[in-house]
């Protein structure tokens, strides 16, 4: 090939790409065994990719990376990732979805095809830098360390997710790669066998990434991200809606064109150029507003919004914006509570966009969006398409754009930045300004407490109240767009427990529970002192057992509690100690739970029994970490074998949970920074509750014929049988005492051949 060729690089015709590229894909075919499939995506791919940067390119790009691609796949370094997904046509998904989508040109697309021979060993970034410049290796460099950090630790916890952050602060291109693999892999994922990495992959999407995607103003990317985690987490929830929406589509249709031909005709007639098409809001959004509103489908309303796009110059979209509201809101009874105007302050993502709600024909209430084309591409591309109205070419435009972003992340750290994407994804802003004039943005419903403590910790702990517009209001008050806010303090105010119900913000809970636990400290010592020196007075000898049950009988979840009521004199500490005595006095001897009662006689409410801890049977937690105080979970009952995970509570402890607990999926994705690794290692001697479901004939002897099998078993304990008979049928559950899953599978194959059982399954 001649060097005037290579100076080509991605702009030569279909020609030039069949000689040039095929002998690569023919290695890449012997080595890596490409599919038919793969080579011709790959082809095509390489096409579409060389017509989007071409005028990005440097000399001879094109030449070095087909050199560099070949290399790595004659040493044969390329394996299929875990779903069986050929890296190198991931690479090419993923740089395409990077150009088209987000609008990134020749460093990111050289980033993203390098990263496969980066992440093997075949390359360094210094070699990256000497070849392509040091901005390509910005960015891998900051893939690369994102990527060791995933190695260390699969799940994005709190301390991890501050770390990432900070990835992202060396080059803002790292993030928006990182989208946009992720939307990649979760096309990629639809028909995988392997359902665990799937189901990670598929939460992380959830929690992670399409928040980050919707702080960005990605839009597209982050509806595609949450119907597919949707689809894949809540199959049975998905498909429901999809089939809905289909059933629903002909009638959908028919009433969207009656709302718009006529508002269609009066546009027209004030001369505005436009298009008007309806949406349909995306599956995942549906669902979410069938959980909060607790309806059906039926229930929602507002299945499908109405957009205006207008073709308008830059420096009369407003006007026509509001002209277009007048016009629609003079034919439809407007709702004055759903105006939002992003048009005068847009979203700090860049979003612009006029949304109101009418009131249609047939009485529907209909949401109408009324946009340019310019905001209707940054609304679904993302801000980077605003540079192109700027008349910027090539990567030089994004600068300012990317420092945006960087502003935007450097703004929050840690588990407040994640408490804050979640809170960005559902609700909308308020802006609120000091006396000075700055300008303070607020989820909706934050109030006068939430701004004082955003001021600083000192004024939020001693807040009184504020002074709104020249009006004395509550620390309690809603803030209000366009509120000028003072806020006022006395030396006296010290914080109370009911702020953490005042407070909307993360960063103020956590500075009010701040606040409230140094001061809890103090009264709980003072307490605590007071207490012992009372049983001395009496002559008692403080045993621990004794007072943990003393706690809990007297209502107490937490220490820390019990003591405060102490402190502040709502629990008299003459009755504690009597009650303590009494309960000293009637403690009996434990003499084990090894002998069962009689089934026929024999219901346990379970919501009276201790929570069991098991330290016999070593739990190995996150990374080796040793006397850790965990519990296993009620709602799934782990039993030794189970595969399990961790999940930090409030309190500090970590409760047990099998993996395919029913609780599983919402905890991963609303807290998914606060899940821990854990695995059974060692067998000690507990023994562990478990519950089984039983369905069958109601025969007579069937019964007894269950209770046999498990009293016959020395290692076996049945705590408890509830029995419910109709129909001919039976129902009911067995709780056992058991000492693993072997023991477990082996039981339940010993019911099920019991004559007239027809299912027995683990709750």
């Amino acid at each position: 090939m001649k060097n005037e060729d290579s100076a080509k690089c991605f702009g030569g015709n279909m020609l030039y790409l069949t000689e040039n590229f095929v002998p690569l894909t023919r290695i890449m075919i012997e080595k890596l065994d490409f599919t038919p499939q793969e080579k011709e995506e790959t082809l095509a791919l390489y096409n579409q990719i060389r017509q989007e940067i071409t005028s990005s390119l440097k000399e001879s790009d094109e030449e070095k990376m087909r050199q560099r691609l070949g290399s790595y796949i004659e040493q044969n370094q390329i394996r299929r990732d875990v779903f069986g997904l050929n890296p190198i046509v991931l690479a090419f998904q993923t740089a395409q979805l990077v150009v088209e989508e987000i609008g990134l040109k020749r460093d990111a697309v050289l980033a993203v095809l390098l990263h496969p021979s980066i992440e093997d060993g075949h390359l360094t970034i210094e070699e990256v830098g000497k070849e392509f410049g040091d901005s390509v290796a910005r960015i891998l460099h900051g893939l690369q360390r994102i990527q060791e950090l995933y190695k260390k630790n699969p799940v994005v916890e709190t301390e991890n997710f501050r770390n990432l952050l900070l990835s992202f602060a060396e080059d803002m291109r790292v993030i928006l790669i990182m989208i946009a693999d992720r939307v990649n892999l979760m096309r990629q994922i639809r028909d995988t066998t392997q359902e665990d990495a799937k189901r990670e992959v598929s939460e992380e999407a959830a929690y992670l990434y399409a928040p980050l995607a919707h702080k960005l103003g990605l839009y597209k990317m982050k509806s595609e991200l949450e119907d597919l985690s949707l689809k894949y987490l809540e199959h049975d929830a998905y498909y429901y809606i999809k089939e809905k929406l289909s059933a629903t589509k002909k009638s959908r249709d028919a009433y969207i064109e009656q709302f718009i031909q006529p508002v269609s005709e009066r546009l027209t007639a004030a001369g505005l150029k436009f298009h008007i098409k309806g949406r349909t809001k995306s599956i995942h959004s549906i669902w979410q507003k069938m959980k909060k509103q607790k309806c059906d489908f039926e229930g929602v309303y507002d299945l499908f919004a109405i957009r205006v796009i207008l073709d308008s110059p830059i420096e009369k979209e407003k006007m026509h914006c509001w002209q277009v509201y007048s016009i629609v809101t003079d034919m439809y009874q407007p709702n004055p509570k759903r105006l939002r105007d992003w048009l005068s302050v847009p979203k700090s993502n860049g979003y612009e966009s006029l949304h109101i709600t009418v009131l249609g024909p047939e009485q529907k209430w209909v949401e109408v969006q009324i946009r340019t084309e310019r905001m209707d591409e940054i609304a679904e591309r993302g801000v980077a398409a605003h540079w192109r109205y700027k008349g910027v070419k090539g990567e030089t435009g994004l600068d300012e754009w990317l420092t945006n972003i960087r502003s935007m992340l450097e703004t929050s750290d840690g588990l407040e930045a994640m408490d804050q994407f979640k809170m960005d994804l559902y609700e909308d802003e308020v802006f609120v300004f000091t006396p000075k004039g700055d300008l303070y943005k607020f989820p909706k419903g934050a109030t006068v407490l939430d701004f004082a403590y955003h001021i600083h910790s000192k004024i939020g702990n001693s807040c009184t109240g504020a002074r709104i517009n020249n009006k004395v209001v509550p620390l309690r008050q809603p803030l209000q767009s366009g509120d000028q806010v003072e806020i006022m303090t006395s030396s006296n105010q010290k914080p109370r427990q009911e702020w953490l119900n005042i407070v909307k913000t993360s960063r103020a809970k956590s500075k009010v529970r701040l606040a409230l636990k140094e001061t809890q400290v103090k009264e709980g010592l003072f307490a605590k002192e007071t207490l012992e020196r009372k049983f001395k007075n009496r002559k008692l000898e403080m045993e621990e057992s004794i007072m943990q049950q003393l706690i809990k009988k007297l209502g107490f979840k937490e220490v820390s509690d019990f003591y405060r009521h102490i402190a502040d004199g709502t629990l008299d500490v003459n009755a504690v100690i009597d009650k303590y005595v009494e309960i000293q006095r009637d403690e009996q001897p434990v003499t084990g739970n090894n002998v069962a009662q009689s089934a026929s006689d024999f219901v346990l409410d379970e919501s009276h029994l201790p929570n069991e801890h098991y330290q016999d049977d070593v739990l190995v937690i996150d990374q080796g970490m040793k006397g850790v105080d965990y519990q296993l979970a009620r709602c799934c009952q782990p039993i030794y074998g189970d595969k399990v995970f961790g999940f930090v509570t409030v309190n500090g402890g970590i409760k047990i949970h099998r993996v395919d607990c029913p609780n599983a999926p919402e905890l991963r994705k609303r807290f998914g920074y606060r899940i821990v690794k854990a695995k059974w290692s060692g067998k000690g001697s507990s023994q562990y509750s478990i519950t089984l479901r039983v369905i069958g004939n109601d025969d007579i002897g069937i019964v007894s014929n269950l209770t046999n099998i498990i009293s016959h078993d020395e290692k076996l304990v049945l705590r408890s049988i509830n029995i419910d008979s109709h129909d001919g049928l039976f129902s009911g559950n067995l709780t056992i005492m058991i000492d693993d899953t072997s023991r477990l599978e082996a039981l339940i194959k010993k019911l099920r051949t019991v004559k007239g059982v027809k299912q027995v399954s683990r709750i």
